[in-house]
């Protein structure tokens, strides 16, 4: 591959760094870039010094050949003067280019990455200003347009057709999954729907592949042009094949509701059900904060391009904490909503529809990002699908957070200071995904439907809701009484008391059928050989104890302590954490409870702790305990809480990302010098508390025999394991395929992690989004695992599952799974093995 170099020239300091990070962000950093920008004037720091370039040429300078752009005036003159400093075998080596700048560095540094030579570089930079000239094509038409395409006519196009089998077709989660499939293979990949008889469009564009308008039994036909072209379309074939990972019996579609209809009564509004339940409480008004946009002229677009990539590099942040707290609360499946998310921010289209509006009318990022926003909105809405119509509610929750940070605006939390039902126009996923089920008993939209996200977000939560109902609801007072009912899909203000004792007598036959459905949740998880298997529940919060209890949790296997850290300007002190630890033991009366330390840092700052240096790879930086040890204070005051609350309960202390005999043993010291303190204070605790660690580094599997003499148990957090072992990122939607904890590398590692630990004589749990996973049960349990800690909502399902399998075979469908070559593999064993017990 040619290893050709790239130099930028410019007057302004500030927009050659900008221009090199824009690059370097387009291929990873796989092309050496330099700068030559700015003089060291403070009161006059625009030029460019010849000597600079010189510097700049000679640290990248490649035998494969170094590019040099620059901007106007002087810059040129500039760089002609630094080659003549070049010996002359290496001017000969050197060109200088007159391609845009911005544009041609970015075209420069893709066709780098790529392997061509430094003729082709050159010309794909010159060329930069044609494809802007195209774009404003596809910027006048709608988006599903494709932009032509020039391809290498040396590499011969490859085509297949599919037929999807997929319910609901090529809705946002397959659509994510094949752009996220597609970009990761060189060759150009378009796609076409047959049965539609649509246009070619891009297939690493999220919105373009979903405006297909992919049904279940359209034919598809798929071009792939490039080196790699028979491996691209292999890889999209395996995931029609495997239907996308979606079982077609099994969707989310709105449940089968039967209801008796009575004749309309005063105050009735009749809506859409869209999730089950009965629901009576005042109703509070939501309704997202509004952003006006006005569009202004500017002189520097380059800078609104710098405004509008940091914002969205902002909402990329967001929406990963988001999926990451949706994964908790709601499950993977669903929370993959949002993976849809951000392939919407990594849109080519749109991306460089933002773009070239900025650059060509000079005008402002909000006006820019919102007007592609509402023209990939309003092509969505043009569909004939309607389940694809429904997709524009996810475009206008990424475009409404992008132009949220654009202003400078504070996201929006609803605080209710007493259970209520949620009346609103609509809601959006991020919306209805933040909702806390025990303050919002119901919710009441003007619009929306069954099939929507949020639908699909708040039957997960277990929150009733009628949508579609008259826009008068919008004009009722807070406080006023509402009732709803999600099965028939109606709702009733200020109802009469028949009402009430109607659907008071229908909410406590439900709530009855819940409970004794959540009867046996309550009874030990016992295989059908006799083995008990302890089943915990995760919890971030003093609500989620309650749940967990409530669902038949037998004690808490991981209290995430991050909830009391973040969003606030200081750290707790010793006191708060006190307080809600005893809270959180007390609702346990007596089960275990592990507090896992504070896991900051890295991918989750603080606020309020300086790190002096952003982290190039935060998920493998300063994090876990690797923080805490370098912060004694916070490290200390939590532990102190810990040990205190410890008195009369059943608390054990969990240390975060151990990746070596060290960091515990220094926690350990760090521990003794508390305790130390507390007998001298005269503070009681449990002396014999216990200290065990999360296992999800590989580093600490490999070295799990050592770790477990210096703990009393494991803790296995496969969901951060899954990642550091497969070298992927779970919150990347390009390579979150192939973070799956059921793949053989990670199963191995939980297997050598339990042997090390019964080795040992200690007990080790899993942790992770796994243990949820009803078809891993008799893997784990294959594996000998001690104890299961799941959600709260998923505990009476784990423990339904146990006691469907017996140990031997489970021993023998793990062994299987072992020598399987991937996750599919694994999950196909699981799918033949099982039985239905007789």
């Amino acid at each position: 591959m040619a290893a050709i170099a790239i130099v930028i020239v410019s007057h302004s300091k500030q927009l050659a760094l900008g221009v090199r990070e824009l690059a370097a962000q387009m291929v990873q950093g796989q092309v050496p870039i330099a700068v030559a920008a700015g003089i060291e004037d403070p009161e006059n720091p625009l030029g460019t010094d010849p000597i600079q370039v010189y510097e700049a040429i000679a640290s990248v300078f490649s035998d494969d050949g170094v590019l040099v752009l620059m901007d106007l005036g002087s810059a040129l003159l500039s760089a002609e003067m630094a080659i003549e400093f070049l010996l002359e075998a290496q001017q000969e080596k050197v060109y200088l280019c007159e391609a845009p700048l911005v544009e041609g560095a970015i075209a420069a540094v893709v066709a780098a990455a790529a392997g061509r030579d430094i003729h082709q570089v050159m010309a794909e930079a010159r060329g930069a200003l044609l494809a802007k000239a195209t774009q404003l094509g596809v910027v006048s038409r709608p988006l599903s347009v494709v932009s032509p395409i020039t391809t290498n006519i040396e590499s011969p196009t490859r085509e297949i057709r599919l037929i999807v089998s997929n319910r609901l077709g090529l809705h946002a989660r397959p659509a994510a999954q094949f752009v996220a499939t597609a970009a990761r293979f060189q060759s150009q990949i378009l796609v076409r729907n047959l049965t539609r008889n649509t246009e070619l469009v891009r297939g690493d564009s999220i919105n373009q592949v979903t405006t297909l308008g992919v049904r279940q039994g359209h034919e598809l036909l798929i071009t792939a042009t490039g080196s790699d072209a028979d491996e691209a379309l292999a890889a999209l074939q395996g995931l029609f094949a495997n239907n996308f990972g979606e079982d077609n019996v099994a969707l989310h579609s709105p449940p089968a509701f039967h209801y008796e209809v009575t004749p309309t009564t005063y105050g009735e509004l009749s809506g859409i059900a869209a999730s089950p339940g009965v629901a009576i409480a005042p109703v509070v008004h939501y309704q997202s904060t509004h952003i006006a946009i006005t569009e202004y002229h500017v002189d520097d677009p380059d800078v609104e391009w710098q405004r509008l990539q940091a914002a969205i590099n902002t909402a990329r942040q967001e929406i990963q904490a988001v999926f990451s707290q949706a994964s908790l609360q709601i499950g993977d499946a669903e929370a993959a909503i949002f993976d849809a998310q951000l392939l919407f921010l990594e849109d080519p289209v749109m991306l460089e529809a933002a773009h070239q509006r900025i650059l060509d009318n000079h005008i402002n990022a909000e006006a820019a990002w919102q007007a592609v926003v509402d023209e990939v909105a309003t092509s969505y809405r043009a569909l004939e699908d309607s389940y694809l119509q429904e997709r524009v509610d996810d475009v206008v929750d990424v475009g409404r957070r992008v132009l949220r940070l654009l202003a400078g605006n504070a996201a929006a939390n609803l605080h209710l200071e007493s259970p209520a039902i949620l009346v609103a126009t609509d809601l959006t996923p991020s919306d209805t995904a933040g909702l806390d089920p025990t303050k919002v008993l119901g919710i009441c939209t003007t619009s929306g439907s069954a099939t929507s996200h949020s639908a699909i977000i708040a039957r997960t939560l277990g929150i009733p809701a009628v949508l579609g109902v008259d826009a008068q609801v919008l004009h009722l007072a807070d406080g006023t009484m509402m009732a709803l009912d999600g099965e028939s899909g109606r709702a009733w203000v200020e109802p009469e008391s028949d009402i009430l004792d109607l659907l008071a007598a229908k909410q406590e036959a439900w709530q009855t059928a819940q409970q004794e459905a959540r009867a046996t949740a309550h009874q030990p998880a016992i295989t059908r050989d006799g083995r008990r298997v302890s089943v915990f529940a995760n919890i971030g919060s003093i609500n989620d104890v309650q749940v967990a209890v409530a669902s038949g949790a037998e004690g808490v296997g991981l209290l995430r302590t991050e909830f009391l850290y973040l969003d606030r300007t200081s750290a707790p002190t010793e006191e708060e954490q006190l307080l809600v630890y005893q809270a959180i033991a007390q609702v346990l009366d007596n089960r275990p409870l592990i507090i896992r330390t504070l896991d900051v840092g890295g991918d989750k700052p603080l606020p309020y702790i300086k790190v002096g240096f952003p982290e190039a790879n935060p998920f493998l930086g300063w994090r876990g305990i690797r923080f805490c040890l370098d912060h004694l204070d916070l490290f200390k005051t939590q532990l102190r809480a810990i040990l205190r609350a410890s008195v009369g309960h059943q608390i054990k202390i969990m240390l975060p990302m151990i990746a070596t005999v060290t960091e515990v043993r220094a926690a350990k010291v760090i521990l003794g010098e508390v305790q130390a303190e507390l007998n001298q204070a005269g503070i009681a605790f449990d002396a014999a508390i216990k200290v065990g660690i999360m296992v999800e580094v590989p580093s600490a599997v490999a070295i799990a025999d050592r770790l477990a003499a210096e703990v009393d148990f494991f803790s296995i957090g496969t969901n951060d394991l899954s990642q550091y072992v497969m070298a992927s990122d779970r919150t990347n939607p390009r390579v979150a395929n192939l973070v799956d904890a059921l793949h053989p590398a990670v199963l191995r590692m939980v297997q050598q992690t339990v042997q090390a630990a019964h080795t040992a004589g200690i007990s080790v749990g899993l942790c992770g989004e796994l243990a949820a996973d009803t078809l891993a049960t008799p893997i784990l349990l294959g594996l000998g695992l001690d104890e299961l800690s799941v959600n709260p909502q998923s505990i009476p399902g784990v423990k339904q599952a146990i006691a469907r399998f017996c140990i031997v075979e489970s021993e023998a469908i793990a062994a299987s799974a072992l020598q399987q070559d991937s996750a599919e593999y694994v999950r196909e064993l699981i799918s033949t093995s099982i039985t239905p017990p007789a």
